[in-house]
């Protein structure tokens, strides 16, 4: 047990960091809304996040250094370059400080549905205080600047998550048949396919690439931990994915009709299942709320490093600038009390779409015998890695179409 726990962290620092509140929320409005017939892309997911993240995390021990410092070291042209820089800073660094606010303020909902939320008046503005102790939890945990306390930490939080919401997806008694149907046979309407892609986003989330492949740098040196990094990956990524789909499960088992907030879900399981069911969906948004709220921040400052050529991490001060900026502006906007579930939302469908963008990058790189030496793609990861990419490109395409068209 113990050697296994010492080989244990980045990957689950990804299930972290992917199972959050918009995890959360997506999942319950996939099974609110359609049953379970979107499970199989929750199953593509899974599987596109395994495939990526293994060449993220082989990048990482390979070079021993981030996604964004090798793109800016091997992309030659200048206007490529910086271009390539901007666009990666913009998507990663920019949209985390957007859905920071959301992170914090789920795991608020996680813990207003047992401990109502005490709200700080000053002046003309109304300051939520568990904003603001959520956020000092985040800062305090990154302050210390410690990836072996940040592993520790991580891995209660998962587990945490799973047994809360696998548990309440067992009390719901899920019809089999329709589940397995849902599960191994892909349809979708149109109305479900922003869905799909918000599905697809919210579990391959692009700063989890470049996240993952600083973090394996940190843990492990040498070519010998691949299959280490390989096997934890793994067995983390698929926990993630089970946990995902509980969410779909107990949403669409329950018989809940309409859910504005994943908090409603919780107080909605109340009357079917007593309170033990919303303690449980409480317990596992304040965790998935307040492990995304420090990888979030974490992700962007690594970004942030690779883009602009920092060669100190953690206990960097410019490095900490970066997290505590994002992490200030979303107990900030969270602590105002804005509701940002349709927020949310929309920054997963965004996610789906920048996922090729951010996957061609890394396909590239992977490929590169100078960089990779013989530890470069095979065939068979590149037929996946060029599936996975042509598919995550048609459902973009597709679902901008499906916007357009609405307007």
């Amino acid at each position: 047990m113990r050697n296994w726990l010492k080989n244990v962290g980045p990957g689950v620092l990804v299930s972290a960091a992917f199972i959050g509140p918009g995890t959360v929320t997506v999942c319950t409005l996939a099974g609110v809304d359609f049953g379970f017939s979107l499970l199989w892309a929750l199953l593509l997911s899974i599987i596109a996040c395994i495939v990526l993240q293994e060449m993220a995390a082989r990048l990482g021990i390979i070079t021993g250094r981030g996604l964004s410092e090798v793109i800016r070291e091997e992309v030659k042209n200048p206007i490529f370059k910086w271009l390539s820089i901007i666009l990666i800073f913009a998507a990663i660094v920019l949209g985390n400080a957007a859905y920071e606010a959301g992170n914090i303020t789920g795991a608020v909902l996680g813990m207003s549905a047992v401990v109502p939320s005490p709200v700080l008046e000053i002046g003309a503005i109304s300051l939520d205080l568990w904003s603001l102790v959520i956020g000092l939890i985040a800062f305090i945990l990154l302050a210390i600047g410690n990836y072996k306390i940040l592993e520790k930490v991580f891995i209660a939080l998962v587990a945490i998550m799973s047994i809360s919401f696998v548990v309440t997806a067992v009390m719901t008694r899920p019809e089999v048949i329709p589940l397995l149907k849902g599960l191994f046979i892909p349809k979708s309407g149109s109305a479900g396919l922003l869905t799909v892609m918000a599905l697809i986003g919210t579990t391959v989330v692009p700063y989890n690439l470049f996240l993952h492949a600083s973090l394996v740098g940190e843990k492990w040196k040498g070519q010998q931990a691949l299959k280490i990094a390989r096997k934890e990956l793994f067995w983390a990524i698929l926990l993630g994915g089970v946990v995902s789909m509980s969410i779909v499960i107990t949403a669409a088992a329950s018989g809940i009709t309409s859910v504005t907030t994943a908090a409603d879900f919780a107080a909605g399981l109340e009357p079917l299942f007593g309170s033990y069911a919303t303690f449980f969906i409480a317990l596992g948004l304040f965790a998935a709320g307040i492990s995304s709220s420090i990888t979030a921040p974490l992700a962007a400052a690594y970004v942030v490093r690779g883009c602009l050529g920092w060669k100190k991490g953690l206990n960097s001060i410019k490095f900490k600038m970066v997290w505590a900026g994002v992490l200030l502006l979303g107990v900030f906007f969270s602590s105002l009390g804005l509701k940002p579930v349709e927020i949310i939302q929309f920054a997963q469908v965004a996610n789906g779409i920048l996922l090729p963008v951010v996957a061609i990058f890394l396909f590239w790189i992977v490929n590169r015998a100078s960089v990779m030496g013989e530890h470069k793609n095979s065939v068979l990861q590149n037929v996946l890695g060029t599936l996975i990419i042509a598919v995550t490109i048609f459902l973009g395409a597709k679902s901008i179409y499906t916007v357009l068209e609405g307007i």
